[in-house]
């Protein structure tokens, strides 16, 4: 019965090849309703909206479509041409080529007492844009950390942009520190 649990267990935490291996519900009556009403609202202004529905993926890019928030039948599309509709549909960009990351020198002391440095350069290629989101979505879920670290990055790139200050909120477990010692030295 455990080893039956153990194996069960394993096969959740292993990511499928793509989104159309996981289950999915569908979209449902609004949000098809939703999906005409943005076909509809293309095909009314279709000079002007033709120029946003038409996307382009470069041949080491492949795009990965969302629809109201889910990801679109067949996995990552590209290169070349794909159609989305403006009001319900996004996607993301993954790049499938080979990345270098250089990891900075650290100096380390060994057992004998002497220093030496040691540096890196790390290679990393996706080779399944879907997979990879997936991945990235699962560790952004499980972990607050990570979620924050993402928000706090995507912070810095608006203010980057804008050239604004902006407020960045204190998580609610800092603050319950704080007004645990507030207490505790009034009390």
């Amino acid at each position: 019965m455990a080893e039956k649990r153990h194996t069960r267990d394993s096969e959740a935490q292993r990511l499928p090849d793509s989104f159309k291996d996981s289950p999915s519900k569908g979209l449902g009556p609004c949000g098809w309703i939703l999906v005409a009403f943005s076909f509809l609202f293309t095909v009314i202004t279709f000079p002007i909206s033709i120029w946003m529905c038409i996307k382009i993926i470069k041949e080491y890019e492949r795009a990965n479509i969302f629809r109201l928030g889910r990801i679109l039948q067949g996995g990552a599309k590209g290169p070349g041409l794909f159609f989305i509709l403006p009001c319900t549909d996004s996607f993301i960009k993954v790049d499938m080529r080979t990345i270098s990351f250089d990891i900075p020198p650290q100096e380390i002391l060994t057992k004998d007492s002497v220093t030496i440095s040691v540096d890196g350069v790390v290679y990393y290629r996706v080779q399944n844009a879907s997979r990879a989101l997936k991945g990235a979505s699962m560790v952004i879920t499980e972990s607050p950390a990570a979620l924050q670290l993402r928000y706090l990055q995507t912070l810095t790139t608006i203010a980057a942009e804008k050239n604004s200050t902006i407020v960045f909120p204190l998580p609610i477990d800092m603050l319950q520190g704080i007004i645990g010692a507030k207490h505790s030295h009034l009390g």
